[in-house]
């Protein structure tokens, strides 16, 4: 017998499957927008970079974490350093300092999510029947503020940065994300590793995929097209890497691979 209950969760389900395409806007935290004129205090993350050493591993386009070899040790590890960054007060960061601050601390954190969850065949799995991902649960607090993923994500690195490049930065542990950059971000390296990522990520079939008259893009582009500057802007961008996307007249096309950025 088709219940009234039936109806409600099919209902909720489309309403969860649509939230898909709906991504979150940069919508500005005006706390966090100071930063210290000059550097007084440095920031230790060492620890996270031995991580990425021992379980980052490049096969084909792809940058894998071996989630399934990661020792109770090395855990906490990842642990103790996102407890200690959590304890560090923006405020007395440059301006460089705090970009490379919260990407490390979105990376790892997402890092830490999955191993507290593994094994999963997704980051959308995790957070409940109702939720689609982890990304508005709150994952510490920072100068007494609690703070989710979304929040540095879309209060905090889009809006006070605005360089489109964050999104080829942050890792969202899923095979159509840009990878997961083998180094840690630091105030020195930040451009070199922006660079280089939004590179790799263009140059590659999940960012780019021109094929028989068809173009397919990752969905990165649709959902955060107003931060590449529109639908132009977006082709722009994608032809100083790719310049046969700028002639492209046909069908545009978008995908995302939201498996596990695992080594199987």
């Amino acid at each position: 017998m088709f219940t009234f209950v039936n109806r409600l969760l099919i209902l909720t389900a489309v309403v969860f499957s649509c939230s898909l395409f709906a991504a979150p806007k940069a919508d500005l935290w005006d706390y966090w927008q100071p930063f210290a004129d000059a550097k007084a205090v440095d920031i230790d993350h060492q620890p996270y970079q031995e991580f990425l050493d021992s379980y980052l591993v490049v096969q084909g386009q792809h940058t894998l974490v071996k989630y399934n070899q990661v020792t109770t040790q090395d855990k906490q590890s990842l642990k103790t350093y996102l407890s200690k960054m959590s304890e560090v007060d923006p405020h007395q960061l440059t301006r460089e300092q705090q970009y490379a601050f919260w990407v490390n601390l979105y990376n790892a954190f997402t890092i830490d999510i999955i191993l507290d969850n593994y094994p999963t065949k997704s980051i959308t799995k995790i957070g409940g029947l109702f939720s689609f991902g982890p990304w508005d649960k709150e994952i510490t607090t920072i100068n007494g503020q609690a703070l989710t993923l979304n929040d540095i994500e879309h209060r905090i690195l889009r809006p006070i940065w605005q360089d489109p490049r964050t999104h080829y930065a942050v890792n969202c542990a899923s095979l159509g994300c840009p990878n997961l950059q083998q180094r840690a971000f630091t105030e020195a390296n930040t451009e070199q590793l922006l660079q280089q990522a939004m590179q790799s990520y263009i140059s590659s079939d999940k960012g780019v995929l021109l094929s028989n008259g068809q173009l397919t893009l990752s969905s990165i582009y649709d959902w955060f097209e107003v931060d590449f500057g529109g639908s132009d802007g977006v082709i722009d961008h994608l032809a100083e890497i790719r310049p046969e996307v700028a002639n492209f007249s046909g069908k545009v096309k978008f995908d995302y691979d939201w498996s596990l950025n695992e080594v199987k």
